[in-house]
């Protein structure tokens, strides 16, 4: 009899889903692109590679040990990574809270409650009149103890909680790729801060060796003005470039506490020294990349892979929230003892009460708050198309320019190089010519300068070079494994 009874209300269910279907809204799907260019240039279509260097580890592509620390430390201690360790935690109890959703709810109970009834209603003029037992009247007022199990299960009919669980499993996938993309970008900022470290401290022995140069050209001016072979005015000129030079060390100084304590808040400590070898930066050469082929960003990106099952989730919440139209069926039961007394909640099967009910209901009128529901669901996961196109397209771009960096870095520092050669030269050959009096004070000014902020600009591309090995290897998806 219960089983022809829950085929009779499945039955209903199935007609109410025929009727309420017909009123469902259409549902828009933005299909998302997946096409992407056979290469990152016209140029290298023709030699393409499959080898990319996104795969690599991290300890394979960075070599240095002390940014290889660096990046240990950090990976142990940055807030910003243990923060996003526990969303994933988060996720993963949504999951477990979803499970639970589509599962039948059973609790234990006890309970015992009295009842004084009016003798002058109709509950209370039929317990006047009916003994509780023959020869034994009717408790007054009466008592009710109970102790039983109880169970509420909503029949999961169109997979509506199914789905909300699976939903929310991909979108704990989602936050593990999140955790991962997170890990690229921390590694890549390390060690860029890292190069940009090893760049100032150079810079700064170049500031500290150029003072000398100055004091020793400023005292020869002097003893030049004694002799009368030159005027105050060249005296002061130099003075004030030893001064300029100077204060360029204090800045140069400044920048490298703030880079080390940068440093240092990425590795989760508090401010000290940076282990580092400062002294072989001239002679790093930047890490051979290999950057394969643009449809590898789809499995080497964690943001992409992250917005990819965003954009699952979404569409599964697009049917999560088209299952709203329909009607839910749920069951209820509930099996225990019942007595006014509790030396009679033993006296079986008398005291047994059971307890067995099945509700079907679905939404007829005023369906404007589902149907509003049902929008934003298919709008969102609209959005998360564009938004997974986004970060391909982004992927793409960010790989090419890097590709294309590396190139011409690797040009430019060849040409800087030559003409830091060709400063250097100058410097001697105007320091020898005013030392005769065949050349003015302000070509050896003008010459250390220009010889001093080509050094600046060397150092400056090589640690542009090396910042764009790093940022191609963040961009090709590498860092994370």
């Amino acid at each position: 009899m219960l089983k022809k009874r829950l085929y009779q209300c499945l039955g209903a269910a199935s007609l109410a889903l025929a009727l309420g279907a017909c009123k469902t809204p259409e549902l828009v799907v933005k299909n998302e692109s997946r096409n992407a260019p056979a290469s990152y240039s016209t140029a290298a279509a023709a030699a393409l590679d499959s080898t990319n260097t996104g795969r690599l580890q991290w300890k394979q592509f960075f070599t240095d040990p002390n940014l290889q620390g660096l990046i240990e430390t950090a990976l142990q201690n940055n807030q910003e990574l243990n923060i996003t360790l526990q969303e994933i935690e988060i996720a993963r109890n949504e999951i477990r809270a979803r499970q639970g959703e589509y599962l039948p709810f059973v609790r234990l109970g006890a309970r015992a409650d009295v009842e004084k009834v009016g003798k002058y209603t109709l509950q209370g003029a039929t317990e006047e009149n009916i003994d509780i037992k023959e020869g034994r009247r009717t408790p007054d007022p009466l008592t009710n103890f109970q102790l039983g199990a109880f169970a509420t299960w909503e029949v999961d009919i169109w997979h509506k909680l199914r789905n909300a669980k699976k939903a929310a499993a991909i979108r704990y996938l989602a936050t593990v790729e999140g955790k991962n993309f997170m890990v690229t970008n921390l590694i890549a900022e390390i060690a860029n801060s890292y190069y940009e470290l090893l760049a100032y401290d150079n810079q700064l022995t170049i500031v500290k060796q150029n003072i000398g140069i100055q004091s020793n050209a400023l005292e020869l001016v002097k003893f030049q003005k004694e002799s009368a072979r030159t005027t105050e005015l060249a005296v002061k000129r130099f003075e004030a470039q030893v001064q300029h030079t100077r204060a360029l060390q204090f800045k140069l100084q400044q920048s490298i506490v703030e880079t080390e304590n940068r440093l240092n808040y990425l590795a989760g400590r508090y401010p000290q020294p940076v282990a580092r070898n400062a002294q072989a930066f001239n002679d790093r050469l930047p890490a051979t990349i290999q950057a394969g082929s643009p449809a590898q960003l789809l499995a080497n990106r964690p943001d992409i892979r992250q917005a990819e099952q965003q954009l699952a989730a979404a569409k599964i919440d697009v049917q999560v929230a088209r299952a709203n139209f329909y009607p839910s069926l749920g069951l209820t039961g509930g099996v225990g003892l019942a007595a006014f007394t509790p030396g009679l909640l033993v006296s079986s099967p008398q005291s047994l009460l059971y307890a067995l009910g099945a509700d079907l209901a679905g939404p007829l009128f005023n369906r404007n708050g589902i149907k509003a529901f049902y929008y934003n669901a298919n709008a969102l996961q609209t959005q998360a198309a564009y938004r997974y196109e986004k970060s391909v397209l982004n992927a793409y771009v960010e790989v090419s320019n890097q590709v294309s960096s590396i190139s011409n870095l690797a040009q430019s520092y060849d040409a800087k190089a030559r003409e830091v050669a060709a400063l250097n030269q100058s410097v001697e050959i105007s320091n020898s010519l005013f030392r005769y009096a065949r050349a003015d004070y302000t070509e050896v000014l003008f010459t250390q300068r220009e010889a001093l902020e080509s050094k600046f600009d060397l150092i400056e591309t090589r640690m542009q070079q090396l910042n764009a090995s790093v940022n191609v290897y963040r961009a090709l998806g590498g860092g994370w494994k």
